[in-house]
């Protein structure tokens, strides 16, 4: 499928997200969609993280973790030290950034299962660290955290204070949409720049891109740092939309079902994760009637899913692409 079709496709679904669906909303009277949308929308950019660590070859099972870390580091910014919650959003995710780089540099010598086992581990020892950190309240969490306070140039209001507003719901929900929507256009110019084609020599073969002078171990660094870096930011969205952080609020099973999101979505397109969340969160939700066989269709769906579209469910929309064209 055409980079310019893809990004076509995007914008259309950014217009519908921020347009469409708040009308829609008002005619149905659903406000609980918007919590699911924003949830979603927050789950979309941790998945995109996961994919830059696919597109140099790694399996990442440990974006959870940085969600972790991102909620309380804007939990502590905000409720301890009084920081706007405005500044805790990119505070955030250099905070999980910097931890990835140090965490980083030994562990991306790793390949295959040997990473992919590291990185399942983090998630478990962000959640053991939160609970005996004293800053953190350890098993108690972080609860009543502040809503976003507003945002002026001079006397004007760009955004207003979310504890003024009525239902402060569709306010989250923009945000976490415009956050989304930011975060898979500034991966699809990633991409399709330089480093965006060193990525994907790494991913081919990282022997051959080292003999011909690219620094292979800088090039780990940053995918994984920016991977960290929106699930940093994913995360201090989440402790605001929810006014609450926990040891349990990311676990083990979230960073399963990042990977999961890329895998359904495909590996090979930048949009691929963005699908895979609204399929993946969808299709849980209309299985809910299933009782106790929820689980057991779910996986077996996609088991399906996986054996006759290898290559994810945007193949599918490009295999159509391609037969129309010729």
């Amino acid at each position: 499928m055409r980079s310019s079709l893809q990004l076509t496709g995007f914008v259309v679904f950014g217009l519908v997200m921020l347009l469409v669906v708040p009308i829609v909303v008002a005619a149905t009277g659903r406000n609980d969609l918007y919590y699911t949308l924003t949830l979603i929308s927050l789950l979309a950019v941790a998945s995109a993280g996961v994919w830059i660590t696919f597109a140099i070859g790694r399996i990442n099972i440990g974006q959870a973790a940085y969600a972790l870390i991102g909620g309380y580091v804007s939990a502590v910014l905000v409720s301890v030290y009084g920081v706007s919650f405005w500044w805790t959003i990119p505070l955030a995710g250099l905070f999980c950034a910097g931890v990835a780089i140090l965490i980083g540099l030994p562990i991306l010598r790793l390949r295959g299962v040997y990473f992919a086992m590291v990185t399942l581990v983090s998630t478990e020892v962000a959640r053991l660290t939160a609970l005996a950190l004293p800053i953190t309240n350890g098993a108690k969490g972080m609860s009543n955290l502040p809503l976003p306070g507003p945002v002026a140039i001079g006397p004007l209001i760009i955004i207003p204070d979310f504890a003024s507003l009525s239902n402060a719901s569709p306010a989250f929900y923009v945000l976490s949409v415009s956050i989304m929507l930011i975060a898979y256009a500034g991966v699809w110019r990633l991409v399709h720049s330089r480093v965006g084609k060193l990525f994907v020599a790494l991913q081919q073969n990282e022997e051959l891109a080292a003999s011909t002078g690219i620094n292979i171990a800088a090039l780990r660094v940053i995918a994984y740092a920016i991977s960290s870096f929106l699930g940093g930011v994913a995360g201090a969205v989440f402790s605001a939309v929810s006014q609450s952080v926990y040891p349990s609020s990311f676990t083990t099973q979230d960073s399963i079902n990042f990977m999961l999101n890329c895998f359904l979505g495909g590996l090979g397109y930048v949009f691929g994760p963005l699908m895979g969340t609204f399929v993946l969160r969808f299709g849980w939700d209309l299985l809910f009637e299933t009782a106790q066989f929820q689980l057991l269709i779910y996986s077996g769906i996609l088991i399906v899913l996986m054996l006759v579209l290898p290559n994810g469910l945007l193949s599918l929309l490009a295999m159509r692409f391609r037969r129309r064209t010729r």
